[in-house]
């Protein structure tokens, strides 16, 4: 998926107190910076860290780079061999402040954090406005074009104006004990919501939520069969001699 990305305008709704995003991330190069996701406003995205293998989740004021909620994981992301999955979701309207991020790692709720501040209650970022929303890279639109994933990606939702947890998106198998995939979901989706299952490879960019967005994709998707539910073995770059 590098120098590869999908992107929407989207019209018609307002800044939300909720969201979640959910999506199943396999990552080539363990040292990438890409961003997974982003909304208009330039400190609005989540990412990779680069070399420290950390993951960012931040949120800003609707066309602003001030921030006004962090989540950053003690712990490393660098491994190239496994899907990971990442939700997190903002809910301002929680009178517990550090309830309004959650960040979940294959369904574990993740609670050590190198730098974490909190939304002030019932404030509003850029997710659920108008404007452009980005998977797989920023664009110039979000503060500067780059930063592209270089990675896999499958079954990436966003739910614009509700909160959801990972069991919401994903379950443990009662055999093995993975965490694995719920293909079909029951989550709402929202007005500027949408979910990518990337599984199509004529259109890969189709959107098969409810709304039914026509998104744009730059530069060429690649299809792959290696996905959450069948995962191909990989070189593990990081045990190169």
């Amino acid at each position: 998926m590098a120098s590869t990305y999908i992107y929407k305008d989207m019209t018609g709704n307002a800044p939300s107190t909720k969201m979640t995003y959910s999506g199943w991330i396999k990552k080539i190069n363990p040292d990438d910076n890409g961003r997974i996701f982003g909304a208009q406003s330039i400190a609005c995205h989540a990412y990779f860290g680069g070399s420290d293998g950390t993951l960012n989740v931040d949120f800003a004021a609707r066309d602003s780079s001030s921030s006004l909620g962090i989540r950053k994981p003690t712990r490393l992301f660098r491994d190239t061999n496994a899907w990971y999955h990442i939700v997190f979701a903002l809910d301002t309207t929680q009178g517990t402040a550090d309830d309004r991020i959650k960040v979940w790692i294959n369904g574990v709720q993740e609670t050590s954090f190198t730098t974490k501040t909190n939304p002030s209650q019932n404030s509003t970022t850029a997710y659920g406005d108008d404007g452009y929303y980005s998977v797989g890279a920023r664009m110039s639109q979000q503060g500067g074009a780059g930063h592209y994933f270089d990675g896999v990606m499958s079954h990436v939702h966003y739910c614009d104006g509700y909160a959801y947890q990972a069991s919401d998106f994903g379950s443990t198998d009662a055999t093995t004990g993975e965490w694995k995939i719920k293909t079909s979901p029951s989550v709402t989706h929202g007005t500027n919501g949408f979910f990518l299952k990337m599984e199509n490879s004529a259109n890969m960019d189709l959107d098969s939520s409810t709304n039914n967005h026509s998104f744009t994709t730059a530069g060429t998707l690649t299809s792959t069969v290696d996905n959450p539910s069948n995962v191909f073995a990989t070189m593990n770059s990081l045990n190169i001699p």
